[in-house]
């Protein structure tokens, strides 16, 4: 066989690829990575499309027996890497052979890491993708997150190029950090008081943070109403519950809901938050849909010119 064992999962690692679309309808939701920057470049350092299937490691703990000869890479958090018992960098293609052994240790800073494989992670795909979403049940095996004793099956050894990305270009994954967000249409139900409330405020990620969505604790958000018809919510929409605490909703979201919405906050800074550990501080700055979209056409230019040195 060509592929990985799992001698340890880790305390949350699953498997993802840039997500399932166009379902909502049937009511699945996207799933994918939660910081999909950090995704793109574990791909693109191992020479991979942007889609290919790779491992999100929540936290860290992750233990892998290599039976085949591949490159892998490791982005995003920082996690320590060591292959064979000796530390190694992150994001940076490292060439393992069959019997090595891959161990991602717990985070020091961030909490999502992406291991990619040269070729990818071979896995089914369900309604187009092998995105996992535990609160479904579907993609990656049987829907669930990794477990010891499971089989990473990827291709047979190719002859792939392997890349490091410059220390200067790394993400800096702070603690304390200010999100961007888009106002929505539902900003009407928020009085000019609670809205400046929302915005001048700095709020606590509280430990009921996941892949649904972070609830935050900080000055009560109170709406003119406490609930609306249930509808479809997006990606990053800012939900404000009755207890007024606010919650970002992420990639595993429920597909409708029904609480007033202050806003959206723009992609590359959802990113962002899916790194921070429970206990981070964040606040909020308000900007218009011109100015997000101007954000992503930047962030995109940006990664296509960043050139990653080479290490073969």
């Amino acid at each position: 066989m060509s592929g990985f064992k799992v001698i340890q999962p880790g305390l949350m690692t699953l498997i993802q690829d840039a997500g399932r679309f166009g379902h909502h309808r049937i009511g699945l939701t996207t799933g994918g990575p939660l910081d999909a920057l950090a995704f793109k470049w574990a791909n693109r350092l191992v020479d991979n499309p942007m889609n290919t299937t790779a491992l999100e490691i929540s936290f860290g703990g992750l233990v892998l027996e290599a039976e085949t000869n591949a490159q892998i890479v490791l982005a995003g958090a920082e996690m320590p890497l060591k292959i064979n018992g000796i530390e190694q960098d992150r994001w940076h293609a490292h060439k393992i052979k069959a019997g090595d052994k891959i161990e991602v240790g717990f985070s020091a800073q961030g909490a999502r890491a992406y291991l990619a494989v040269s070729g990818g992670f071979q896995v089914a795909h369900s309604f187009s993708s092998s995105a996992t979403v535990t609160r479904e049940g579907i993609g990656g095996f049987t829907g669930e997150k990794l477990q010891q004793g499971d089989y990473l099956h990827c291709q047979a050894p190719v002859k792939h190029k392997g890349y490091r990305l410059p220390e200067q270009h790394r993400p800096d994954y702070a603690d304390n950090i200010t999100l961007r967000v888009i106002a929505g249409y539902q900003q009407h139900a928020f009085s000019d008081y609670q809205k400046r409330l929302f915005f001048s405020s700095e709020y606590k990620v509280t430990d009921r943070a996941d892949r649904m969505g972070y609830r935050l604790a900080g000055p009560e958000v109170k709406p003119s109403f406490d609930g609306i018809l249930s509808e479809g919510i997006c990606h990053g929409a800012i939900q404000i519950p009755a207890d007024g605490q606010p919650i970002v909703l992420l990639n595993d979201r429920q597909t409708i809901g029904g609480y007033p919405k202050i806003g959206s906050m723009i992609a590359m800074d959802t990113a962002r938050m899916a790194q921070l550990l429970p206990g981070s501080r964040i606040s909020f700055d308000e900007i218009t849909i011109d100015d997000a979209h101007n954000l992503h056409c930047l962030a995109h230019i940006r990664f296509n010119n960043t050139e990653p040195e080479s290490v073969d």
